[in-house]
């Protein structure tokens, strides 16, 4: 019996892909940087920047002064931008989300976010019209350990008061959350009513055939009868 159905945020409840964008090469072009040289800079403070250590606008500093192109003018530039992105995926959450969430809360099932997110992510997130829903929200950038972590999965049961085995676990399957959901003990489902909508090199899972999959967020409630 399913007890708990535990999210993803970004491209599970929400898509990047909304409106404007604002990934690595957007920045790199805002800078004047060259966009592979800042993608491997960028990269490689990410966990960093998931875990609580870099704030948005201290992960630019850091990367900018790498690659000598600093200024607070730049930072606080690149750092607005993002938000509006962020502001443009956060004003655009499907209704069909709302609905599948409403059900859930109908039917008396405990909700649980797990994501990996900055520190921008983590406000918008806060301050949107799901984060109500969540019985328990582990945003990596508060705990200071990131999906696949099996930590966090064993922090989500606890918290909820569930068994693993209760538990759906639904995301689009990027940082290998899936395997980490089975590997915890629960049903995981790659959601894919967004994937038509990445490109590359932002695509952040191809389709995994040894898992179950939704392609429309009703058929995650054929799961909690």
């Amino acid at each position: 019996m399913i007890r708990a159905v535990v999210f993803d945020m970004f491209e599970t409840l929400v898509t990047l892909f909304e409106g404007r964008t604002y990934f690595g090469e957007d920045i790199a072009a805002d800078v004047g940087a060259d966009p592979a040289a800042f993608r491997k800079e960028w990269h490689s403070i990410e966990d960093d920047r998931s875990i609580g250590k870099y704030s948005i606008e201290e992960g630019l500093e850091i990367v900018l002064k790498r690659m000598g192109l600093y200024s607070e003018e730049l930072v606080k530039m690149a750092a607005g931008k993002r938000r509006q992105a962020l502001g443009d995926t956060f004003s655009a959450i499907p209704d069909e989300t709302f609905m599948m969430l409403d059900t859930l809360k109908e039917k008396g099932i405990k909700i649980g976010l797990i994501t990996n997110t900055f520190s921008d992510e983590r406000d918008i997130i806060r301050e949107s019209p799901l984060f109500k829903y969540f019985d328990v929200a582990l945003i990596s950038y508060e705990q200071g350990i990131c999906k696949p972590d099996l930590e966090l999965y064993k922090r989500m049961t606890d918290k909820l008061n569930v068994k693993p085995e209760e538990c759906l676990y639904v995301g689009d399957g990027g940082s290998r959350e899936l395997y980490a959901a089975r590997d915890a003990g629960m049903h995981p489902i790659q959601c894919t009513w967004f994937h038509d909508r990445a490109y590359e090199p932002h695509i952040p899972c191809p389709i995994l055939d040894e898992f179950d999959h939704a392609d429309h967020q009703s058929e995650i409630l054929d799961y909690c009868k």
